[in-house]
């Protein structure tokens, strides 16, 4: 393994950085490769309570490598084409269902462009915190294709169908300030805060019940798939289950005897 994808995991939290800083962490088969790798390993990592997603250089991800993919289109061999981008895909759908399914909360930590398949990777994590200036764009009709990553499945959920059909199709440039109008993101921070409120807020999570965010996460993610009586019955079971844990017995007393929680994750 390269040093494409940086791993940094301390207090459980791990930090997972996009290291292609002068490409703008554009998305190329060795990239999605490792951000596969390093996120299949972090699922299994008990140690570890929360992750951080973040690009380097000043820039969360500008799409997909269209240089590399041009080099490859160049060469007249459609068959060829073909495979490359099926491999490139099946391992961004692979990354979306570890996203989906990790027990985690997974915050996305973004600034400079987020476009493209970058747009589907911020979209598809628990939290987003945004830097003032940052730059959003689905762009993938600007190089004559439909999105990836999950796009088309979070953005109607998050946005609305026409918002999100607006997105897809126009592939207009839109602020922070609107992202978090959209409910795109959580919240927007002063670009020179981004990293200290983005550890702020891991921090927060890190410290909280780590087995009962992994069954809200779960919730909250198949609910939009189950009538309401599946639902509520899949709550009573998470509920049941988690008022088992030491820590809802540590909770429970907290609350009263009047003071903070201290939560063990277990």
């Amino acid at each position: 393994m390269s040093d494409l994808v940086l791993i940094e995991t301390e207090g459980g939290i791990a930090t997972v950085t996009l290291n292609r800083p002068k490409a703008l962490n554009a998305l190329n088969q060795e990239l999605a490769d490792e951000f596969v790798a390093a996120l299949d390993d972090l699922e299994r990592d008990s140690g570890v309570r929360v992750v951080v997603v973040r690009g380097a250089g000043g820039t969360f991800m500008a799409g997909g490598d269209v240089k590399g993919f041009h080099e490859v289109a160049s060469e007249g061999d459609p068959g060829k084409l073909r495979d490359s981008f099926e491999t490139l895909i099946s391992a961004v759908n692979r990354a979306i269902l570890i996203l989906d399914r990790m027990p985690q909360p997974v915050i996305a930590s973004v600034e400079g462009a987020v476009a493209g398949f970058g747009l589907s990777l911020a979209a598809a994590t628990d939290l987003v915190v945004a830097a003032e200036g940052t730059r959003f764009t689905l762009a993938y009709s600007r190089i004559a294709t439909s999105p990836d990553g999950g796009a088309t499945y979070t953005l109607p959920r998050l946005v609305g169908p026409k918002k999100a059909a607006e997105i897809a199709l126009l592939s207009d440039v839109f602020d922070a300030q609107e992202a978090l109008r959209l409910g795109l993101v959580s919240r927007v921070v002063a670009a020179a805060s981004l990293e200290a409120e983005t550890r702020k807020l891991a921090e927060r999570l890190a410290r909280g019940p780590a087995y009962a965010y992994a069954r809200t996460k779960a919730l909250l993610r198949g609910s939009l798939s189950n009538d309401l009586e599946t639902q509520l019955q899949r709550e009573k079971k998470s509920f049941i289950d988690c008022c088992t844990t030491v820590d809802f017995a540590e909770g429970i007393a907290a609350f009263v005897e009047k003071r903070k929680a201290e939560f063990r994750g277990e």
